[in-house]
């Protein structure tokens, strides 16, 4: 097993972790993911794996089973039960400072419930872009309509207060398009962006990127289910496609659905700032962020992020990003 049955991170390695279960028993898992924290028995199927997670996702209640080829704490299992559309509610106290404290050493049991695409938080959508993008990012958004109605611009470029641009779908006012320098200043750029959302929560797209109305539609639930863990941002994962290709880069989450009053650090491969660090956030799994990119592009991405902010520019990346996906 390469890649993570749950979220298809390449990330497992050696584990000492352990789980004790509602009967008592305890058992020690030798393999971890370290995306998303699942622990995997030794010689484990995936397939397997993922047909008795499935099944133990069918009913309105999930628990662990001691004798599955997994486990699962309840950090964990929130993240997912995302990938099936399914949202979790702790049992009690102690499950809810399961959330607060991951990974701990309690076996997962929750409540399971339905990712409602209605309701939940308000979420607003942010877009940054290019001058000679602006109009092919208004041209897509009438696709977004259906989940989002605040819909906030911001343009790498002179000085410009937000004005109210007119869009099929959406009310009078509710897109607005800013300017600002990016002056190689990628969090800064981010921040403003995050400043001119009018709900509590926002999601941050750049112009090479796309998610579904599908994938997007969760996302007020998701953004609920986060307020209800005392969670700041989450984690979407994110195809990125060279030239078409998919890259072996995958699922390389993007933590862009944040509380709106949430700032990121960095010039250059950004990331919000969170009080308490990972403990703070949470991954889901239920859509791709698709991202767009050209061979000329990756080429001269890290060299350019290198000069930016020396020593953070991951030239590495580079060929990581060219190599093709692979299980």
């Amino acid at each position: 097993m390469r890649r993570c049955f749950v979220c298809a991170a390449d990330m497992l390695g050696p584990s000492d972790r352990h789980l004790t279960y509602p009967g008592g028993q305890r058992r020690t898992f030798p393999m971890a993911c370290g995306s998303c924290g699942v622990l995997i028995a030794a010689e484990a199927d995936p397939a397997a794996c993922r047909t008795h997670l499935v099944e133990s996702l069918a009913g309105p209640a999930f628990a662990s089973d001691p004798e599955a080829p997994y486990g699962l704490d309840l950090y964990t299992l929130r993240s997912a039960a995302t990938r099936w559309g399914l949202g979790t509610r702790p049992l009690d106290e102690a499950g809810r400072a399961d959330l607060r404290h991951p990974h701990g050493t309690r076996a997962a049991q929750a409540a399971l419930f339905a990712l409602d695409a209605t309701g939940g938080c308000p979420v607003s959508l942010g877009l940054l872009c290019r001058q000679e993008d602006r109009d092919d990012v208004l041209a897509a958004l009438p696709g977004q309509a259906g989940w989002a109605d605040d819909v906030a611009i911001l343009i790498d470029g002179p000085v410009m207060a937000a004005v109210p641009v007119p869009v099929t779908g959406f009310a009078e006012g509710a897109v607005r398009v800013a300017a600002r320098p990016l002056d190689g200043d990628f969090a800064a750029q981010r921040n403003a962006l995050q400043a001119l959302a009018r709900h509590g929560w926002m999601l941050q797209l750049d112009s090479d990127e796309a998610l579904s109305p599908d994938a997007a539609r969760p996302l007020p639930a998701l953004a609920a289910l986060a307020e209800a863990g005392g969670v700041a941002s989450i984690g979407l994962a994110r195809a990125n496609r060279v030239d078409g290709a998919l890259s072996d880069v995958f699922p390389d989450v993007q933590y862009r659905l944040n509380r709106a009053e949430l700032r990121y650090a960095g010039r250059v491969h950004e990331r919000p700032v969170l009080e308490r660090g990972w403990p703070d956030s949470f991954i889901t799994l239920h859509g791709l962020i698709e991202h767009r990119l050209t061979l000329a592009h990756v080429r001269a991405r890290s060299r350019r992020y290198e000069a930016l902010d020396p020593g953070r520019g991951r030239p590495e990346e580079a060929d990581a990003l060219l190599r093709p996906y692979a299980d």
